[in-house]
């Protein structure tokens, strides 16, 4: 298991199904000058994506007091930018079917990690910059894509009990996985992106989450806010205290306000435990 095997993995994944490739092409000229009609229409036509969507939608994480029935609803009270999120993480998904057990969770809890690095982005830096939030809550749904592309090519080699043990006990998990490959799973999530077309944007912004890039200032508050969110919420650290700890500490080197975004991740946390205790009453 090298870089140079991993990365002609990626480079020989099949292009992503139909629908998302045509919802790809809708959102080329930008999420703001969307036709909404013809992205409720294609989302409709393909009943598994519409279906998928719906179900995550309607996942206790968001909070709708009320089911969410129809796509048109979906597009409403979401907007266009998290819709193209959900889209990609339903391809993804399909895509990159695998056993996230090597990080010490299973497929359910992975979920909601990404679906909570989504909320916590929308509800944080919506406070600061609304636009800026809309752009990145999809990718940080999706950001942890490379994790799934690492544990498929663990699992198929001899080093799966070896990487899970070192995963859990290693000090920092960015160092762990350059140690093994001279990366990390969040430039591997760049490279499928790269690989896979998607917002260019978004490939700049992982490739300059890990390493140091010359990139514009606008840029660079994309990858710390990223940098937040990952922080407080990964696989190892779901809103612990340490965790949320560490992230206030970015943000205020960012200049932004520690405490509202520790009382937001804080919300976020309680919200979440009691989907999970909800969760142990219906076993």
């Amino acid at each position: 298991m090298t870089f140079k095997h991993i990365i002609s993995d990626v480079e020989s994944l099949p292009p992503l199904s139909n629908t998302p490739f045509i919802i790809q092409q809708i959102y080329s000229c930008g999420s703001q000058n969307i036709d909404i009609i013809r992205l409720v229409k294609v989302i409709e036509d393909d009943a598994a994506l519409a279906a998928n969507i719906l179900k995550m939608i309607n996942a206790p994480i968001y909070g709708f007091s009320r089911k969410i029935a129809s796509i048109a609803q979906a597009v409403t009270l979401f907007g266009t930018d998290e819709i193209y999120g959900l889209v990609l993480k339903y391809a993804v998904d399909k895509e990159l079917k695998t056993d996230t057990e090597i990080y010490g969770v299973d497929n359910k809890r992975f979920n909601d990690i990404c679906q909570l690095q989504s909320t916590l982005m929308m509800q944080w830096y919506s406070r600061v910059d609304l636009r800026h939030a809309q752009f990145m809550s999809p990718l940080a749904l999706i950001m942890e894509t490379g994790k799934l592309v690492l544990a498929n090519e663990v699992l198929k080699s001899h080093y799966a009990k070896k990487f899970e043990i070192g995963y859990r006990n290693s000090k920092n998990v960015i160092e762990y996985e350059y140690s093994l490959l001279g990366t990390t799973t969040y430039y591997l999530s760049a490279l499928l992106f790269e690989h896979w077309m998607l917002e260019p944007l978004y490939v700049e912004i992982l490739k300059g989450l890990d390493f140091e890039t010359n990139v514009s200032p606008k840029v660079k508050s994309y990858i710390d806010s990223l940098d937040v969110i990952r922080t407080a919420v990964n696989p190892r650290n779901v809103l612990t205290q340490e965790s949320i700890k560490e992230a206030c500490e970015i943000v205020e080197e960012m200049g932004l306000d520690a405490d509202d975004f520790e009382h937001i991740a804080l919300r976020v946390k309680e919200k979440y435990n009691q989907i999970l205790i909800n969760r142990m009453r219906k076993k």
